[in-house]
């Protein structure tokens, strides 16, 4: 497990703005109480509480990766009666202390879904 910090900083902070996530027109998600993560200097990641996905279109699946600085990743597939995004989603169910708010939440892989930040 690494820390973040000065070198590799982590902030988790509340979106404070809606976030919808659509695929082919479908909602999948919609929030007013997302997260946004910064990592470093990558772009932003907004985690939504998996409450507010429509559960009816994921399905899980068995892939998982591992970060040294947030833990194991699980992942879930996003299905609309036109397709499947096949490990779209991912989740950190108990993440690593220095980023403990992110717990239970969904993340979308921003390049394969229509994720909007209003």
């Amino acid at each position: 497990m690494k820390i973040p910090d000065a070198s590799h900083p982590i902030t988790v902070t509340p979106t404070g703005r809606r976030v919808t996530v659509r695929v082919d027109g479908v909602t999948v998600a919609d929030t007013t109480d997302a997260l946004t993560l910064q990592e470093s200097t990558y772009p932003p990641v907004y985690y939504l509480p998996l409450d507010d996905v429509d559960q009816s279109l994921l399905r899980r699946t068995e892939h998982q990766t591992h970060c040294p600085f947030k833990g194991d990743a699980s992942y879930y597939s996003v299905v609309t009666p036109d397709r499947e995004l096949t490990n779209v989603i991912w989740t950190y169910e108990t993440p690593y202390p220095a980023v403990a708010p992110i717990a239970k939440r969904v993340a979308f892989y921003p390049n394969q879904v229509e994720l909007t930040v209003e």
